[in-house]
């Protein structure tokens, strides 16, 4: 016996409620497994529609991951900045610490930050495109705003340190491998032990060494 599937949403407010419940379905399916592995399919049956209606909402599967991508730059950027604004002063390996907690914080965010400019962004209208670089593009200038307060640095700098930041958690939560076959292999051979990546000090050195380097250059 099958589920008949919803009716179209004819209202905007029952259109948006829809694609709601889409991106809170494919944000609990991303935040189980990697987003990689969420297929079309997947996301439909959790929201029990067909894929094909899917289509109505979302233009591909990438665009609903791009969505959830714009979400969470928007969530990371707000808490950010309000851990940052607890700051009357630059201090690098603090700063560093926050930085890499706020990320680590948010796995799924992570995961996004690989997946956008691989294949998320690729697979998708330039509209799409055009409206997910806007919103980051203003979370950016956001952050970087904080960090020229607490350092005194350029604009620039301030956004290499956040390129450095986002690129860089993402790189390594996909090197870290949580909670997959290849984290377990890592861990049980002693001779793989290199391989166990611990993302957040890591990220924390790197980002520390970084403000280090960028304030002496300021001074």
């Amino acid at each position: 016996m099958t589920t008949p599937s919803p009716q179209r949403a004819r209202s905007a407010a029952a259109k948006q409620q829809r694609e709601r419940a889409i991106l809170d379905a494919a944000r609990a399916l991303g935040a189980d497994r990697s987003v990689r592995e969420v297929t079309l399919t997947d996301i439909a049956a959790a929201v029990g529609m067909h894929k094909s209606a899917m289509l109505r909402y979302f233009e591909t599967r990438e665009q609903i991951f791009l969505a959830l991508t714009a979400e969470g730059w928007e969530d990371w950027s707000g808490a950010l900045r309000a851990r940052l604004g607890e700051f009357t002063e630059g201090d690098p390996r603090a700063v560093a610490a926050v930085l890499a907690q706020s990320l680590v914080a948010r796995p799924l965010f992570c995961d996004l930050l690989a997946q956008a400019p691989l294949n998320l962004e690729r697979n998708v209208s330039m509209e799409a495109v055009y409206e997910f670089k806007t919103v980051v593009l203003g979370e950016v200038a956001a952050v970087a705003g904080e960090l020229c307060r607490l350092f005194e640095i350029t604009e620039r700098a301030a956004v290499d340190v956040i390129s450095t930041a986002t690129s860089m958690a993402g790189a390594l939560w996909q090197m870290a491998a949580p909670g997959t076959g290849l984290r377990a292999l890592y861990e049980a051979r002693p001779e793989l032990a290199h391989a166990v990546v611990d993302v957040e000090p890591q990220l924390a050195r790197i980002l520390g060494a970084l403000l280090e380097g960028m304030r002496s250059t300021a001074t």
